[in-house]
């Protein structure tokens, strides 16, 4: 009995669930536009597929060429990533599905998927879908974290008071987003991971990092980190602030 029991738990180390607690914790899913094993963005329809099977999981999902959230962009540890790795033979294709954090651990493992058919795409489609429904077996519901457990972006810049550059009124829409109007023009001068904003004192007011995106910002004014972007030709700064939205129109000169 003792001899059998060691077997199914071996057994099963080997299939390669291993399914972490924190699974449950993530909310988003990024997904590649082109896997490691691809020669071209999306080949045999493999990305999307993936997405759809993360998406009937019930995790919220992006390709990572696309424009993310300002939730997502300011802490990408609040996503995981999908990764596909191709283990095949010269008779088989073999996929198999990771899941990992921000760091590169691996939260879940499944089973591979294999097939033997000859034709590249319906191959590496069979394998794909095969590889997916280990996730059948996983379960999920997501569960927020606590504030004092979520990993965010973190910038060293000195603390400028908002007071004196901002009025803040209280918009009246159903989502209670704070509006805050820049009452000074700032202006950005540039530095080696983006610009400083500077009000004409000159005080540092904002500190701006660089994103994949164009007029998009991560930033952080000491006190406060969040997104600095370009909306209908108006720059905002928003930030959360004991779980409320906080929006800020700025004045930029570049």
């Amino acid at each position: 009995m003792k001899k059998y029991i060691l077997f199914v738990l071996l057994a099963l180390s080997a299939t390669g669930f291993s399914q972490s607690k924190n699974i449950n914790n993530y909310k988003y899913v990024i997904i590649p536009e082109r896997f490691g094993f691809m020669k071209e963005p999306n080949q045999y329809g493999l990305s999307t597929l993936a997405k759809a099977f993360m998406e009937r999981k019930g995790f919220t999902v992006f390709f990572d060429d696309t424009q993310l959230p300002l939730e997502l962009i300011t802490n990408k540890c609040s996503a995981l990533s999908v990764e596909v790795v191709e283990e095949s033979t010269m008779f088989n294709t073999v996929l198999t599905v990771l899941l990992k954090d921000c760091k590169g651990t691996v939260l879940f493992k499944g089973v591979p998927g294999k097939s033997r058919e000859k034709a590249y795409k319906t191959a590496y489609n069979l394998a794909m879908r095969e590889a997916f429904k280990s996730l059948d077996g996983m379960s999920y519901k997501y569960q927020e974290l606590s504030g004092t457990e979520v990993t965010t972006v973190t910038a060293n810049s000195h603390y400028i008071p908002a007071s004196a550059n901002t009025v803040t009124t209280v918009s009246s829409n159903s989502s209670s987003v704070n509006e805050s109007i820049a009452t000074g023009t700032l202006y950005a001068q540039a530095t080696a991971t983006g610009y400083q904003l500077v009000d004409t004192t000159p005080k540092k007011v904002l500190t701006l990092f660089k994103t994949s995106q164009q007029d998009y910002f991560t930033a952080n004014n000491g006190k406060n980190q969040g997104m600095v972007f370009k909306k209908e030709g108006q720059w905002y700064f928003e930030y959360y602030q004991n779980d409320k939205l906080i929006s800020e129109k700025l004045d930029i000169k570049f």
